[in-house]
This record gives structure tokens, C-alpha cells and sequence, in this order.
């Protein structure tokens, strides 16, 4: 009978994981594929306790304690501008958990284990444990702990790629000698250092898609470990899991115009030498809060391209408040928003919801960049990469190919920013030195509320 039970309620479990995607999908439901996850997690973790025996309920409870006390603060201070940083942190040690669980299984069912069983548990174990080597470099490289510039040397490749081979070929061997327990550690310092090898060697701009891949990974080596234990539930989470990120980092490549290839070997953002050896030195012209509220009052029609640095700032209210005020006056106010902007896609969406701006005012970049020849003025808070025009004139550059919003082709482009200094990607943004492009240095939030109150002057 609770064999029964159990079965229902993992049915109810995986729809919900279902749901949870479809809801959140669409910011106005967003909240309800939220709840439908935590529900769906409960469940599936009452479900699990009721189908196997409890041998230390203190264990279990010190566990239940430790993750409260732990990941309560961690959900409710964490910032949006570190979203990106929270979910490899999750990645890594849901991975690790995984892997461990794994290597508890293999040594578990010795000396009567068969060769399926190991070569299941050694490919979860392998994307276990580089995942969890990958995910902390991310973390860092996004927290800036360690720089986010490639590291790169000769024949990196090669080593890489050598090194997941001997675990797999170690694997191998062990599937043909499934006793032969003293493989085990091997295999998984080599998956550790794979995955050390291959993400310190990504830029830093590249981290929220191989977030993204990472992702994918751990969903994979989850599910293979519920075939393993015969766990239902575990295989839909995984697989969902697995897929979604996956998806996630096709929709991010798309929007990059890379390759997972390129993303995970090109080292892009690895320090480039001109040719000749010079870096040409350009200047830009800095301008007033004063000079860009005379522009803005005199426009008809304004677009607004928020990006990280606007996140950084909390400038979400502010900026909704200059939208309002501009409207006030009968300028056509539209936000402009990359499938990438502030590193993870729906970022910028669900930051300008906070500050209730209609949804019918966002416009994504294929939408929007139409728009750009006719309108007045585009306001640039805090965007770099992803309104650099070298993307689309500069063959030479990391970024070129990359889709991008195309503010350059605004009649004036005011561009918010702390520094001229580089986007994530460390490369140069051509927009600055724009004859059309006027430079207002400050942090986006105290800018913007200037621009507020010159305007009510004026």
C-alpha cells in the first residue's frame, strides 16, 4: 500500500516540477511556478522518506537543520545582481551530493555489483564531480574572487580533452572490472580537474551560460544516479532539470550567436595584442546632467536599455520614476531588453517588475531594434556589452557576430555609466567615442535621480 501511495505522490511531484516551469516561463506567473516547485520539492522529499526505512533519524534531522540554518539567509539576502553566482553555488553542491551519493552506492553494492550499474554511476559520477569543480570556478570568476579573464596556455585543449579521456577510459576499465574498487578515486580527481581545466579557462562574460551547461550536467548525472537507486522521482527532476538547462543555454548562445564549442574553447576575452603592438588611445566627451535633461525634454520618443550596471545600482525605481515623468509629458517611453541583459535572460524583466513597469513597455531586441532609426533618444543605464557596436563592424573582435541592440542607430544616445572602462567581456565599448553619444559618469541611481530633479526644474 505505501509501495501505492508513494508512486501517487511522485506522480504529483513530477507534474508539479512541470508546472513550475511552464509558470515560470511568463513573468505575470512567475510567483505560481515558484510555489509549484517548493510544493512539488516537499512532496517528492515526503515521499522518499515514506518508501524507504529510516535507520538514524538524527542524521536526518541534523541534515534538515543544517541546510535550514544554512540556505534560509542565503535565499532572503541574496541580491538579483548575484542570481547568477547563487545558482552555481546550487549547482556545485547539488552535483557534489550526487557524485558522493554515487561513489556510497558503488562501494554499497560490492563485491555483487554488475557492469551496468558501474557504467551508470561512472558517468553520473564523472558529470558530478567536473560539475561541481566548474560551478565553484564560476562562482568565483562571477563574484570576482578570482579575475574572470581566460586563462589560457599552449595546449590547453589537448590537456583538457586528455584528461576527460582518461576518465573515461579509467571507466571503461572499470565496467569490464567492476570489483576493481581502486579506480574510483581516479576517476574522480581527474573529473575534478576537467572541470577546473575547462571553466578557468572560459571568460567571465561566458560564465551564465556555462552556468547554464553546468546545469544541464548535474540534471543528467541526477537522473542516471535515480536509475541506479530505482527512484522515480529523481529521474523527472533530473531530466527536467537536465533539459531546461539545456534549453536555457542554446536560448543564450542563440543570443550571442556562439557554439557551446566556442563557448567552452574559444577563450573569449583572453588579452589580445593589437597588430603592430599599439592599442589605439580614443577620448570621450563627459556631459552634464543638466546638458542630457535639456535633450530628454525635447524628445518625442525615448527607449531605455537597462543592463547590469542598473541592477548593481537598485536604479529600477528611479528609472521608472524618470519613465513616469517623461510620459507625464507626452514622450513615448519604451525599455529595450536583451535576452542576455544583466547576465541571465528574464534578469532585467523581473528587476523592472519590482519597479512595476507595464510589461507591454518591454521590447525584446528583435522587437525593438526597428525602432532604434526613429527614435529621439535611447538611454543606455548601465548596458555595455550588449550595445557594443563592434559585435556588428569589427571582425577582429570577441564579440563580433553577437546580436546586440542596435542604440548607435538612435538620433542621441546617452549613456549612463561609472567609467568608460570595459564590459565583462574586457573588451572596449566602440559606443563611448559615438559622435552621437553623450557620456554622464556617475552610479546610475544618483544620475538618474538628478536627471529627476533637473527636469522638474526645468
Amino acid at each position: 500500500m505505501s509501495d501505492l501511495v508513494t508512486l501517487y505522490l511522485y506522480a504529483v511531484s513530477a507534474l508539479l516540477f512541470a508546472l513550475s516551469l511552464r509558470f515560470m516561463s511568463e513573468v505575470e506567473t512567475s510567483r505560481i511556478g515558484n510555489w509549484c516547485a517548493v510544493a512539488g520539492m516537499v512532496i517528492a522529499i515526503a515521499a522518499t522518506l515514506l518508501a524507504y526505512t529510516i535507520r538514524q533519524t538524527d542524521l536526518l534531522l541534523y541534515a534538515v537543520i543544517a541546510g535550514t540554518v544554512i540556505g534560509t539567509p542565503i535565499a532572503l539576502k541574496v541580491p538579483m545582481t548575484a542570481v547568477p553566482q547563487r545558482t552555481a553555488m546550487s549547482h556545485a553542491f547539488g552535483s557534489l551530493a550526487v557524485a558522493l551519493v554515487g561513489v556510497a552506492e558503488y562501494y554499497t553494492d560490492l563485491p555483487n555489483i554488475n557492469p551496468f550499474t558501474v557504467a551508470v554511476l561512472c558517468g553520473e559520477m564523472v558529470l558530478g564531480f567536473l560539475t561541481f569543480t566548474g560551478s565553484t570556478i564560476a562562482l568565483l570568476k562571477l563574484q570576482g574572487t578570482i579575475p574572470g579573464r581566460p586563462f589560457v596556455y599552449p595546449g590547453r585543449i589537448a590537456v583538457s580533452l586528455a584528461n576527460l579521456g582518461a576518465a573515461a577510459g579509467l571507466s571503461v576499465y572499470l565496467v569490464l572490472n567492476p570489483t576493481h574498487s581502486f579506480v574510483i578515486p581516479v576517476i574522480a580527481a581527474l573529473a575534478l580537474l576537467f572541470g577546473f581545466l575547462l571553466v578557468i579557462a572560459i571568460g567571465g562574460a561566458d560564465m551564465p551560460t556555462v552556468i547554464a551547461i553546468l546545469n544541464s550536467f548535474a540534471g543528467m548525472s541526477a537522473s542516471a544516479l535515480g536509475f541506479v537507486l530505482d527512484n522515480k522521482i529523481l529521474i523527472v527532476a533530473g531530466s527536467l532539470d537536465g533539459s531546461s538547462g539545456l534549453v536555457l543555454a542554446l536560448i543564450m548562445s542563440k543570443a550571442m550567436n556562439r557554439s557551446f564549442v566556442n563557448i567552452l574553447f574559444g577563450a573569449v576575452g583572453a588579452k589580445r595584442e593589437e597588430a603592430g603592438g599599439s592599442i589605439e588611445k580614443r577620448t570621450v566627451q563627459g556631459y552634464s546632467v543638466q546638458d542630457a535633461a535639456t535633450v530628454l525634454a525635447n524628445a518625442r520618443t525615448v527607449v531605455f536599455v537597462p543592463g547590469y550596471g542598473m541592477a548593481v545600482s537598485q536604479a529600477q525605481h528611479v528609472l521608472k520614476e524618470l519613465a513616469d515623468l517623461l510620459e507625464g509629458r507626452g514622450i513615448d517611453v519604451k525599455y529595450a531588453i536583451h535576452p542576455v541583459a544583466g547576465r541571465m535572460p528574464g534578469h532585467m524583466n523581473v528587476l523592472l517588475a519590482e519597479a512595476n513597469v507595464p510589461y507591454e513597455q518591454l521590447y525584446e531586441m528583435e522587437r525593438i531594434n526597428p525602432l532604434f532609426p526613429e527614435t529621439d533618444v535611447a538611454v543606455v543605464v548601465g548596458a555595455n556589452d550588449i550595445t557594443n557596436p563592434a559585435a556588428r563592424n569589427k571582425p577582429g573582435s570577441p564579440l563580433f557576430g553577437m546580436p546586440i541592440l542596435d542604440v548607435d542607430k538612435a538620433k542621441t544616445v546617452i549613456f549612463i555609466k561609472r567609467t568608460t572602462g570595459a564590459g565583462f567581456s574586457g573588451v572596449e565599448n566602440d559606443l563611448f567615442f559615438n559622435p552621437n553619444t553623450m557620456m554622464v559618469f556617475g552610479d546610475a541611481k544618483k544620475v538618474l535621480t538628478d536627471l529627476i530633479a533637473a527636469l522638474k526644474g526645468g
